[in-house]
């Protein structure tokens, strides 16, 4: 390379090299990663937390029915399903894969004003799939990073911790504040949380591709078990069926057994605030215990929790209802994604884990939204929930599996 070359290109890559190089980064298994990665892994999902305000936002305030709200935020978690699905597979051609998370979050930001200064209820639909794809292509990638960080259990538990502080906090506030100034509050909150993130991604470690020794390393018996890889994958696709069909519309739920909406916004936050304790309880028993019996216990609470809900009519029921089953939300999730995660070194396990957990979480307000406008009852959507929940029971031995291979 001539001289001339050399520099108009390497002074500007030098200093570019040491401006990032100033900056600390976390310790790669510490517990600050494990927030680091947890909100890299919660930016492009934040909307699921807020999907109550969201759904009664656009049913109220732009006068939609509660199809029309399921179509909308089915399309933002289809699109979170195409752009999971999408990472899953190529996420072993991305070694580079901070400069492609921050292009993810540029290009969801630019999603959100887009919606937002558009105002057109016409194009929300496409908008949101659009920003779905960016959404679940992040999340997809975060999932593949935690699943070879070495601290898989942790920083999934912080996942479901971060997510379920915003999510207390943006259903506590964000219902006075669409009053206020409108509908299109709820998507102010999703671009302060990308915004976030994506001033915190210069401080995460690497954490590359592994080897072809490394992989080679993994136990026979884990990367060939086919079938309990499956069956956890359509497991955490119940699981988040299950609880999204219920959690979307639980505003409307509540109203349909005559409680206030003031009561029911307040009952929302406080739960989400409880159920903070089930992640960390999740970052504590993942490190320390084996998979299969916590998640047995937690499966069956979340079975009780749901079975409540039939008698919201009586407040404290509809509290405890909501405390339990988010609390075992936020546990069940890491446990289930952590399976999935040590099915492979790369993490692709891990980014098809988030393409079925986004499944779910689209497929469950779409089937809840067609099944109340036609004329089903909450109590009878209740019950489809539980029976989607209950085949997660099948999932209990590919956990003891993974037990004993790590053991």
């Amino acid at each position: 390379m001539s001289d001339t070359a050399q520099s108009a290109t390497g002074p500007a890559d030098g200093t570019g090299r040491k401006i990032f190089s100033l900056i600390p980064r976390a310790s790669s298994q510490g517990w600050a990663a494990s927030i680091l990665l947890a909100f890299l892994s919660s930016a492009g999902l934040y909307y699921v937390n807020i999907f109550p305000v969201i759904v009664d936002s656009l049913m109220a305030g732009a006068g939609l029915s509660a199809a029309q709200a399921g179509e909308i935020t089915f399309a933002n978690t289809m699109g979170a399903v195409i752009g999971a699905f999408a990472v899953s597979l190529l996420v072993r051609k991305i070694p580079r894969w901070k400069p492609a998370a921050a292009g993810l979050l540029a290009c969801s930001i630019a999603m959100d004003l887009l919606t937002i200064s558009l105002a057109n209820l016409d194009l929300l639909i496409p908008l949101r799939l659009v920003h779905g794809m960016l959404g679940g292509a992040l999340v997809g990638l975060g999932f593949a990073v935690i699943a070879r960080s070495g601290i898989a259990g942790r920083a999934y538990s912080m996942v479901l911790l971060v997510q379920y502080t915003g999510g207390a906090l943006g259903l506590g506030f964000l219902p006075e504040l669409i009053a206020k100034f409108g509908t299109y509050v709820p998507f102010y909150a999703l671009i302060a949380f990308s915004s976030l993130t994506l001033l915190m991604l210069p401080f995460l470690s690497g954490y590359p591709l592994p080897t072809k020794q490394q992989e080679h390393q993994r136990p026979t018996n884990i990367r060939v078990a086919m079938a309990p890889m499956l069956i956890t994958l359509v497991s955490l696709f119940c699981f988040q069926f299950a609880n999204m069909a219920l959690f979307a519309f639980i505003f409307d739920l509540g109203k349909s057994f005559a409680l206030p909406l003031p009561f029911i916004s307040q009952t929302l936050f406080w739960a989400n605030l409880v159920a903070i304790g089930g992640a960390a309880l999740a970052a504590y028993t993942g490190q320390r215990l084996p998979l299969a019996l916590p998640l047995a216990i937690a499966l069956l609470v979340t079975l009780v929790g749901l079975v409540m809900f039939m008698f919201s009519d009586l407040k404290p029921v509809f509290i405890i209802a909501n405390a339990i089953t988010g609390m075992t939300w936020a546990f069940c999730v890491p446990y289930l994604l952590t399976m999935a995660s040590r099915f492979d070194t790369a993490g692709q396990m891990g980014a098809f884990g988030g393409f079925a957990s986004k499944m779910g979480l689209a497929c469950g307000p779409l089937v809840a939204g067609y099944f109340i406008s036609g004329g089903g009852s909450y109590t009878q959507l209740i019950v489809i929930a539980c029976g989607m929940l209950a085949v997660c029971l099948a999932a209990l031995p590919a956990a003891a599996r993974l037990d004993r291979a790590g053991a």
